[in-house]
């Protein structure tokens, strides 16, 4: 595999890419996050040194690749992008670890997904800014080490867990990031439309914010359809009729839940009555892969209310059979909470 197939296979649209902050104070929301970084980077800028390792975790679409590129933009320095399964030998990451320059910023998204045979050419890549290359085989092998520059890794995974322990000792900045409050994705979406060039009403903006499951990329995202909507079926401006009107075509409900989060539900309560149901019977059901089911969807759900999880698999609550318009059974299979 080419080094230029390993770099940037994050695929994005213009658009998207636009709405993203290029600088700290722009970035809206994980203000406890954003200080602690805003203090490093000081730091690091003050010393001309390269910032620590950072590693960054979450849910999907809480902005880790964006943070990437604002401490590259912080530092002005050059990100290289690329993703854990996008290196499937040690090879693919020795070709762009040799090709950075001095304090670039090295991105790796879902860098849990690293293969063990790459990850350990990280160590020494890391610690010492030295990489480990083999030549030949067999009882002819040699070792050489290269220096490399004094780089930046951000590592993004949306699973800490399986970040191995001794990875995971060498990053020196670790932050969660965590679902954004409704007034913080109302900021976000009344930038946004400022940028993509709409007219938005403020509480419109607030619609929006409220159904986009407390998650940045998909207030955009709602915002870019609704935005469809308003130019196709109205004015051009989104107000909060408009905003109900677009949210009920691409079939958004009032928690912000999609088609696919409802067939979870209703494959839990109905199919399964109510739980408990292990997660690769409930992707079967939903014609999801599980990693999907269990990446994208489900901590929303859980984070809801909606569904929890116990040793015997997903189960249903009391808040799910509501939001479903469904009684609540007197004695479900499941513990309802």
């Amino acid at each position: 595999m080419r080094e230029d197939s390993l770099l940037s296979p994050i695929i994005e649209d213009e658009e998207e890419l636009s709405l993203r902050p290029k600088r700290i104070e722009e970035f809206i929301g994980q203000n406890r996050v954003r200080e602690r970084l805003r203090i490093s980077l000081e730091a690091a800028r003050k010393e001309s040194r390269a910032l620590d390792h950072v590693l960054l975790s979450g849910p999907p679409g809480l902005g880790k690749t964006t943070l990437a590129g604002v401490i590259a933009h912080e530092l002005g320095v050059t990100t290289r992008v690329t993703s854990g399964p996008a290196l499937e030998r040690p090879g693919d990451l020795a070709a762009i670890l040799s090709n950075l320059d001095d304090g670039d910023v090295f991105f790796i998204d879902e860098i849990h997904r690293l293969p063990r045979a790459v990850e350990e050419i990280l160590y020494p890549a890391m610690e010492d800014f030295q990489l480990d290359i083999v030549l030949g085989k067999g009882p002819t092998a040699q070792s050489i080490r290269l220096d490399l520059p004094r780089f930046t890794l951000v590592g993004a995974t949306t699973r800490k867990g399986k970040v191995t322990a001794p990875l995971r000792d060498r990053f020196g900045i670790e932050e969660r990031l965590d679902y954004y409050e409704t007034e913080d994705l109302t900021r976000i979406v009344t930038r946004s439309a400022g940028i993509i060039g709409v007219d938005i009403d403020p509480i419109a903006a607030g619609v929006i914010a409220s159904r986009s499951r407390s998650t940045p990329r998909i207030a955009n995202r709602l915002l870019a359809r609704i935005r469809d909507y308003a130019v196709a079926r109205a004015s051009g401006l989104i107000d909060p009729g408009v905003a109900d009107e677009a949210l009920a075509v691409y079939e958004v409900d009032q928690l912000g839940l999609d088609k696919v989060d409802r067939s979870i539900l209703e494959a839990v309560i109905i199919r399964f009555g109510g739980g408990p149901v292990g997660l690769s019977t409930l992707a079967i059901a939903v014609g999801e892969e599980p990693e999907t089911v269990e990446d994208a969807y489900e901590p929303f759900l859980l984070q809801s209310g909606l569904l929890k999880r116990t040793p015997r698999g997903r189960v249903a609550t009391a808040g799910a059979y509501s939001h479903m318009g469904l009684d609540v059974p007197e004695s479900p299979q499941g513990t309802l909470l």
